[in-house]
């Protein structure tokens, strides 16, 4: 089970997670092991009753299935039992830590966008997620509004941002 702690430096190692990615992660865990689970077992059921396995292509398919979904489910005991949820600090965030959404523009083209600082685990770059071990994640946190941070991307080039806002929840959160 993972454990809540308040951020340090020494909590942005390890697996983190915010209080909605551990739930999102134990519902996922809780849905194949209750749900899929027993669909594959039943895949397998149905598979074995056509014959031979060694010319069994369903067997095959359910097998390589299953294995896959205990992969998974290995996976996220592993993040619960080893990850590290984070509180959001009470009151307006002071800056950036794994939780905050930040509102950034960046100094070269004047564009602005909102992330959300989680862990890696989180992390979905279509949801403007980005995680707190990435160049850009990484750079923005410890930041306050107006602070100006550079990062190093991984194709060599520089991004500088300066700060405009933080707060713990996203105006699009509910889209």
């Amino acid at each position: 089970m993972a454990k809540k702690t308040r951020q340090t430096k020494e909590t942005t190692r390890g697996i983190v997670l915010t209080p909605e990615g551990y739930e999102k992660v134990l519902k996922e865990l809780e849905h194949l092991k209750l749900v899929r689970r027993k669909e594959v077992a039943e895949r397998i059921r149905e598979a074995k009753q056509f014959g031979e396995f060694s010319e069994n292509s369903e067997y095959e398919r359910a097998k390589s299935e299953q294995s896959v979904l205990e992969g998974r489910i290995l996976e996220l005991e592993r993040i619960l039992q080893y990850g590290v949820v984070v509180e959001e600090p009470k009151g307006k965030p002071k800056q950036v830590v794994v939780g905050s959404v930040v509102k950034v523009r960046e100094i070269d083209t004047g564009e602005e966008s909102e992330y959300k600082i989680v862990g890696p685990v989180e992390a979905d770059p279509d949801e403007k997620k980005i995680s707190n071990e990435s160049p850009v994640g990484e750079a923005l946190l410890g930041c306050k509004v107006g602070d100006t941070c550079s990062a190093t991307t991984p194709n060599g080039s520089s991004i500088s941002y300066k700060v405009l806002n933080i707060s713990k929840q996203s105006r699009h959160a509910n889209r």
